[in-house]
């Protein structure tokens, strides 16, 4: 009877021992996998000018209007202490642009996917820091209806961007704002280009000709900024506005190209979180 009551107790004692051991488990899993991270989604359509210039096709340069869509996922991750952000973005243009003389057209486009993480500081409740790298790749296309030998130029290029931003929330007439600044600098890349005077059929019966041509700064200085205005329409929608400049340049293979658009960009950011929280439901990443 006494080794049957050990026995009992023993048992007792160790599933007391697991029901702690569950019990600790349970308090420490929502820190690591369940942590609640915070998200983005934005949507914005964008007018603009754009200035073109492909020597490949003239030695002019065309302008005229162009129309900008981004779309945009920005969401905190669970490493780095929940300090790590990943962002993604879509971009695509359509440019209609016409020569000094006002006798030739240029049509433009091209679309684009940028992913990358930023490390996020934030000094205080308000002000957010953010700093890292951006992979990304775009294709595109452009035609000169006055040419006919070589009438159109293709695009195609990947490279890899230092990216930094700077994100500001404050309150106005009892409305919840933010203000958002970001700079993309691509330091390293690939793009595709022909030689001065080579034609594409020419490169479709096997002559290449260095036409996969390594970029830096120092012949492909590009850079993108956006700037946005975010006014809070409640606790998952906002209203956003901003300004957005990319400028692309190129001097590879004898052509030298540049593509400087400027965009004023209207649209809506939706919130979400993966867990709600209500002491931080006002703590969206944006």
């Amino acid at each position: 009877m006494s080794k049957r009551l050990d026995t009992e107790k023993k048992r007792l004692h160790i599933g007391r021992i697991y029901l702690l051991l569950f019990v600790l488990c349970g308090l420490s899993v929502p820190s690591c996998l369940f942590a609640q991270r915070d998200a983005a989604h934005a949507l914005m359509f964008g007018v603009g000018r754009s200035n073109q210039l492909d020597t490949y096709l003239s030695p002019m340069e065309y302008k005229g209007p162009q129309f900008t869509f981004l779309r945009e996922t920005l969401r905190m991750t669970h490493w780095a202490n929940e300090r790590l952000s990943f962002q993604s973005l879509t971009q695509g243009a359509f440019s209609l642009t016409e020569n000094p003389a006002q006798n030739a057209n240029e049509y433009g486009g091209h679309i684009g996917y940028n992913a990358g993480w930023h490390y996020n500081w934030m000094p205080n409740r308000k002000f957010r820091l953010m700093m890292g790298g951006m992979l990304g790749a775009d294709a595109g296309f452009l035609y000169n209806e006055r040419n006919g030998n070589n009438p159109a130029q293709a695009r195609l290029k990947a490279d890899l961007a230092l990216s930094l931003a700077g994100i500001y929330k404050f309150r106005m007439w009892r409305q919840t704002m933010a203000a958002r600044y970001q700079a993309d600098l691509p330091l390293l890349g690939c793009m595709f280009s022909p030689q001065f005077g080579q034609s594409y059929w020419e490169i479709s019966q096997g002559n290449r000709d260095h036409n996969a041509c390594f970029t830096s700064p120092g012949n492909a200085l590009s850079f993108r900024q956006l700037l946005t205005f975010d006014i809070s329409l409640g606790r998952r929608y906002t209203l956003r506005t901003g300004y957005f400049s990319d400028i692309r340049q190129s001097h590879v293979n004898g052509i030298k190209v540049h593509d400087i658009s400027r965009s004023f960009l209207v649209g809506f950011v939706r919130h979400f979180s993966l867990i709600q929280d209500k002491e931080r439901k006002e703590e969206l990443i944006l």
